[in-house]
């Protein structure tokens, strides 16, 4: 079950060093960041000046895509012209279905990186069952068909990176392994196999994903894989299609940083529907997050690990009230520093009031619960939303619910008969309160941490509660203050996403004084719920970054698309430049919006054709009218 180092101590996983141009990747090199050009590959002019962007902005490593021979070729235009401007960082030339193109690109430039699924494998979504010896033909074929790039490779000194993708998994592996990380995983070292064969070495990984449980348990499968195949090969990060905007941000921050905290990663990508300048400073935040934490506060080592790492699998607990048990997490608000809490306050939180009828409105995103400190409420609240006092003041006037610390439960004569909330850090994990909880039907935790691994120190707090068969409900509480909102959506999702991905925690309590405003707050705490695929309460858009093969606008396609169904809570629609990139890549996806040639569109149920070079004036509409024949459309609210 090892995928990392420690799950108490950070250190990063060692990996070769493995040199692509001047930079090195693994080893002792920094976490190296890249991104991807956006242009027309055959527009070398455009193509170079977006690449100098993205090198001023930071970027490492220049991924340009060649899908046909002509882009191949072109490359060392764009080499040639960006060397005569003085900028000499590297380039991977992205290639799907076309060996020929690799091989060309592979004497150009210093990286090249295939799709097993697409590169020589077979995607036609077919069901064909496999025998042992035909599985093995295709393995044969599949050999006879990647060697001589292996060796062109090998002879030119360029690095490859085998990127496996969720979504675009061969027909072959799907028929054994189904559409699973272990297939993912299985799908790249087929391809490693024959490299380490033919003693090729420059070698890069991924395992990337939209769905960010999918993405991080394929990438902790393949480390466990290489570890027990005595390999070490460096590791790329990238959630696919992870949309724009705080969306984007969260579900990257989830995917990538829940890795980065385990010490796995050697280079990362953050795939957002904007400019690939944009992505660099978001990639830098969340390599820095991680920059010193060697030196946290001592943890004591995990003897038993009772999670499963590459199976979600939710930690079974009682239900009190509306907390724990099949009940989605919770949401909890900070309204404690506010000088006066008002209804109009409450806005913020999803709760509308409406003065001539007398009644609330809630939204999809509305909290679930307010800590209100030492505050006395002289309004009546939303019978759905339950208001936490500090326990010294609930003791006085016994409205809503008491929180109170390690000291005041342990020794409290007075609480609810309902719902009581704990406030606790590992360190007050004592016998007493264990013993306590245990036969306390009305306890939710409440934790929090100072140390800076935080996440291994909650992760130990959540361990020590299952070994000791503690079955409270637990609330994930972290606290930031003087952040910009970017820092507060990167850190955050990383906080508690690396928890929740691993089916850890009953709810969240975002703390942000000083940071943003607390609709913010709130929108984040829902994104962060979304992002992990624990609580859906609005529509999901699987957006591809952009490349050269994107046949239209895709910030204005998504923004115009996000406008008509932003409201449809719970379905996934997948934005797709190019076939490409649709329908595999999209792979979870409700419904499907592809580009298939200039100005025409194909739209997808799934992974199914349905209408076919739609023109694109015509497609937005006939998406929605897909949406209706299918039963999932209702009209929005005004």
């Amino acid at each position: 079950m090892k995928y990392c180092n420690s799950l108490t101590s950070f250190s990063r996983f060692k990996t070769r060093e493995v040199f692509v141009g001047k930079f090195g990747f693994g080893g002792s090199n920094p976490i190296r960041v890249q991104s991807m050009t956006t242009t027309d590959t055959m527009d070398t002019i455009a193509t170079v000046e977006e690449s100098i962007r993205m090198i001023k902005a930071g970027c490492e490593l220049i991924r340009i895509t060649a899908p046909n021979r002509k882009t191949a070729e072109n490359l060392k235009n764009i080499k040639d012209e960006l060397a005569k401007r003085g900028y000499t960082t590297p380039i991977v030339a992205d290639i799907h279905f076309t060996p020929f193109a690799a091989e060309i690109a592979a004497g150009i430039v210093e990286k090249v990186r295939i799709n097993p699924g697409n590169y020589a494998d077979k995607k036609k979504f077919e069901e064909i069952e496999y025998t042992d010896t035909t599985y093995q033909a295709e393995l044969d074929r599949i050999r006879e068909k990647f060697l001589p790039l292996v060796k062109i490779c090998k002879k030119n000194k360029t690095a490859m990176r085998i990127g496996t993708n969720h979504g675009s998994l061969s027909d072959r592996i799907l028929s054994r392994y189904g559409d699973t990380p272990k297939g993912m995983v299985e799908s790249a070292m087929e391809f490693l196999r024959i490299c380490r064969e033919e003693n090729f070495h420059d070698i890069l990984l991924s395992m990337k994903a939209s769905n960010t449980r999918v993405m991080v348990q394929a990438y902790r499968l393949l480390v466990n894989e290489m570890t027990k195949e005595e390999m070490n090969y460096p590791l790329h990060l990238g959630v696919t299609e992870a949309g724009e905007a705080e969306d984007g941000r969260i579900k990257s921050a989830v995917g990538i940083g829940s890795l980065l905290a385990d010490g796995i990663g050697d280079t990362i990508r953050v795939s957002l529907t904007e400019p690939p300048e944009d992505e660099i400073p978001v990639a830098e935040k969340l390599v820095a997050k991680f920059k010193n934490v060697e030196n946290h506060s001592n943890i004591n080592k995990i003897e038993k690990y009772p999670v499963n790492p590459f199976e979600y699998k939710r930690r079974k607990t009682k239900t009190i009230l509306n907390i724990g048990g099949n009940n989605v997490p919770i949401v909890k608000a900070d309204f404690s520093l506010k000088r006066k809490i008002t209804p109009a306050s409450l806005f913020s939180l999803g709760y509308i009031y409406s003065v001539p009828l007398d009644k609330w409105h809630i939204s999809d995103m509305a909290a679930d619960y307010l800590y209100v400190g030492d505050h006395e409420l002289d309004f009546e609240v939303p019978g759905t939303l339950g208001v936490i006092h500090n326990y010294n003041s609930w003791k006085k006037h016994k409205k809503g619910y008491p929180c109170m610390d390690a000291k005041e439960y342990t020794s409290s004569k007075e609480k609810s008969s309902v719902l009581n909330f704990i406030y606790v850090c590992l360190s007050d994990l004592n016998k007493k309160i264990k013993n306590k909880l245990k036969s306390d039907d009305t306890a939710v935790l409440i934790i929090d941490t100072f140390n800076k691994n935080g996440i291994a120190e909650q992760r130990k707090l959540f361990v020590d509660l299952i070994n000791s068969g503690i079955k409270n409900p637990v609330i994930i509480s972290r606290g930031y203050s003087n952040l910009n909102y970017e820092d507060l959506q990167l850190y955050s999702s990383t906080d508690i996403g690396a928890l929740l991905i691993d089916g850890l925690g009953d709810g969240i309590f975002v703390k942000a004084e000083k940071c943003t405003s607390d609709q913010n707050i709130n929108y984040l705490s829902f994104g962060i719920l979304q992002a992990t695929r624990t609580r859906i309460s609005k529509t999901e858009y699987i957006s591809c970054p952009s490349c050269g093969r994107t046949l239209f606008d895709l910030q204005e396609t998504t923004a115009k698309i996000r406008k008509v169904t932003d409201h449809l809570k719970g379905i996934k629609i997948g934005i797709m430049g190019c076939i490409v990139n649709g329908p595999g890549e999209m792979a979870d996806a409700d419904y499907g919006y592809v580009g298939t040639r200039p100005g025409k569109i194909t739209l997808y149920k799934e992974k199914e054709i349905v209408e076919k070079n739609i023109d694109e004036d015509l497609a937005v509409e006939a998406l929605i009218n897909l949406i209706k024949k299918h039963g999932d459309w209702v009209d929005k609210k005004l």
